[in-house]
């Protein structure tokens, strides 16, 4: 009985991680259904190869293999790369079972809290990250931090700059900043945006 309670906790984790986690926030779902793909498939060649003469350790590297092509094979975003091995890690915990049931399910309930927290649109909403091309070709940092900060409207905090143009006269950069803390409404109109209620037409 022991032996469908792991099982059970993966499917009801990886269904957590992408449909109340993952699509209600990034709306891809190709990738939904590659993680759940990728989840139940890890799940049960593990499963087999536990209950089988294979090595495990044959299993464990042709995932890998199979990861490193999947990953190679269409660009992700570092969060989705975060969510594919999330997906992979739950279904090697719940398709070996080499630890007691209660610290399995816990470290599944640990991997999906982490996910949730750390891709969540509340942390840190303030710092952003973002591919420029400016135009102009900029050699200065110091002129380059200024210009950014105007185009981008924040404190810039960091700048990686990926490729100076002198032909075309154009800048690529990475740019990293912080943007400005929204000003509070104005007492009078917060107070008549909450008294505003919806009424309704008669005939």
């Amino acid at each position: 009985m022991n032996s469908l309670y792991l099982p059970l906790a993966d499917l009801v984790s990886i269904s957590l991680l992408c449909l109340a986690v993952y699509y209600p926030r990034h709306r891809r779902r190709d990738l939904l259904v590659a993680f759940l793909g990728v989840n139940v498939g890890v799940l049960a060649v593990a499963t087999a190869l536990v209950n089988s003469d294979a090595t495990l350790g044959l299993g464990l590297g042709l995932f890998g293999v199979l990861s490193i092509i999947r990953l190679r094979s269409l660009e992700l975003g570092q969060h989705e790369v975060a969510y594919y091995f999330a997906a992979l890690a739950l279904g090697l915990l719940g398709g070996l079972g080499s630890l007691e049931v209660p610290l399995t399910v816990l470290l599944m309930a640990v991997l999906v809290a982490v996910i949730a927290v750390a891709d969540s649109p509340r942390l840190l909403t303030r710092d952003h990250q973002q591919l420029v091309l400016l135009d102009g070709a900029y050699t200065d940092e110091a002129v380059l931090a200024a210009v950014l900060g105007e185009s981008v409207g924040g404190e810039v905090r960091k700048v990686a700059v990926h490729k100076v143009d002198l032909v075309n006269d154009t800048t690529l950069v990475d740019v990293r900043w912080r943007s400005a803390e929204q000003p509070p409404l104005p007492e009078a109109l917060s107070r008549s945006t909450s008294s505003v209620a919806p009424t309704a037409v008669g005939a």
